[in-house]
């Protein structure tokens, strides 16, 4: 049943969603007061569990699966949510902590909510979310409806281009999901939001709580990293940090943020300078931290240093026009942790020995789909000598693995045969 109606269930939530920005945006101080019994609605519900399901993931501490969930009946579990939130018997469950490894060796701690709360924050996060995005920054990419890291990219290009980023902050807020004040947080979303058990279920998440080897530790501070309200929340505290630099210190320089991460381009030093000790009495006000070795000011004069931001490294360069005359422009190129971000995701297709017994055929569909999202994300208009060592990554790796599949004493022998043979198969290629 819920199958058959998603798209009528999607189209309805849509509609639900642009009536309720087209209110908020006509009125800056409109508080929402009737928004609770939105969030148990059948067709809100539903589609909150579709992004659910569709976002995958493991289960809480409770150890419930989305499999578990398909085989227990989506329906009645849907059914039981909006009963117990109709009731007020709904009680969200600490989140269970996972460690995942960062690039520089170090671990970032998520927290995993069970699949029930998943569905609850979900279908908050449809119902609340609208009301937020009427206030939020132009300068904002991150986590939001129709924005993406390459409008952010584009944008940093556009004040490049015309003159003004010549000094850049590049700046890092220290360990910011896990820092974020509970109380000025729901000050923020109390602007907009007066339903008294909504504000209770955003509490009550925030002070869900976390389990670890057992043990619990109780949340104090911080909106727990994975949660699926999040990303949202975290938005909201920093649209603080974008509203308050747009009124008074944009003269300064342009602002672009992607949820915690974010630059400011400045054309002068002196601007630069300023706007350092501005974020930093911002920052204060928030009760977040700089990161001391992370943050800095960056100068791009004439190439002399540059800046990565959202996978890519960004630094002036000489090119040359359609007139064969140079010009300096700003190269947006794969960082060098991109790089071997896209070589160790190609490197885990052909690990296991057991992919020896696979064909060609069977690795390239394997490997193309990892190709056309990096192709997709990484292609910009100076990226594509980077991109073609990754293409000659991924023949190097067909290579070795032809060769061993046929069980042949040299590594790189026929490594041209072998590339027309893929090319031949529908590998696709990141210079494409």
């Amino acid at each position: 049943m819920i199958v058959k109606e998603t798209k009528n269930t999607h189209e309805k939530v849509r509609d639900f969603q642009n009536r309720l920005y087209l209110t908020a945006k006509t009125s800056k101080k409109r508080r929402f007061h009737a928004m609770y019994d939105k969030i148990y609605r059948k067709d809100i519900l539903e589609e909150a569990w579709k992004r659910v399901k569709t976002n995958g993931g493991a289960g809480g501490i409770d150890k419930v699966s989305i499999d578990d969930v398909k085989a227990y009946g989506e329906e009645k579990l849907l059914g039981e949510i909006a009963e117990e939130l109709k009731s007020d018997l709904y009680r969200c469950k600490p989140v269970r902590r996972t460690y995942i490894p960062k690039a520089d060796g170090s671990k970032r701690a998520l927290g995993i909510p069970t699949i029930k709360d998943r569905i609850v924050q979900m279908a908050t996060k449809i119902v609340i979310e609208p009301v937020f995005e009427a206030d939020f920054q132009n300068c904002s990419y991150g986590f939001r409806p129709k924005r993406s890291a390459k409008q952010a990219m584009d944008k940093i290009f556009e004040v490049a281009d015309a003159g003004n980023a010549l000094w850049v902050i590049d700046a890092d807020i220290k360990d910011y999901f896990g820092s974020i004040n509970h109380e000025k947080l729901m000050l923020l979303v109390e602007q907009r939001i007066s339903d008294r058990k909504v504000l209770k279920l955003i509490r009550e998440w925030l002070r869900a709580g976390i389990m670890e080897a057992g043990g619990y530790c109780e949340s104090t501070v911080g909106a727990t990293q994975g949660g699926v309200i999040s990303p949202l929340l975290s938005n909201i505290y920093l649209n603080y940090f974008d509203i308050y630099w747009n009124r008074r210190f944009a003269h300064l320089g342009e602002l672009v943020r992607y949820a915690d991460d974010f630059v400011i381009l400045s054309k002068r030093m002196a601007q630069a300078e300023q706007a350092m000790q501005a974020v930093q009495w911002i920052m204060r006000k928030l009760e977040l931290t700089m990161h001391s070795e992370k943050t800095r000011l960056v100068d791009m004069y004439f190439g002399k240093d540059s800046f990565d931001f959202l996978g890519f490294n960004n630094r002036f360069q000489r090119s040359r026009n359609k007139n064969w005359k140079w010009y300096w422009t700003l190269h947006q190129t794969p960082s060098n942790k991109s790089m071997k971000k896209m070589r160790a995701n190609i490197k885990a297709v052909f690990a296991s020995p057991i992919r020896l017994q696979w064909s060609i055929e069977n690795m390239i569909k394997m490997l193309n789909p990892k190709v056309v999202g990096m192709r997709n994300y990484y292609t910009r208009r100076f990226s594509r000598q980077k991109l073609w060592k990754i293409d000659k990554y991924i023949n190097r790796k067909f290579t070795k693995w032809y060769n061993r599949k046929r069980q042949r004493n040299y590594r790189m022998g026929n490594a041209v045969e072998i590339a027309e043979l893929t090319s031949n198969a529908g590998l696709l290629r990141m210079c494409g």
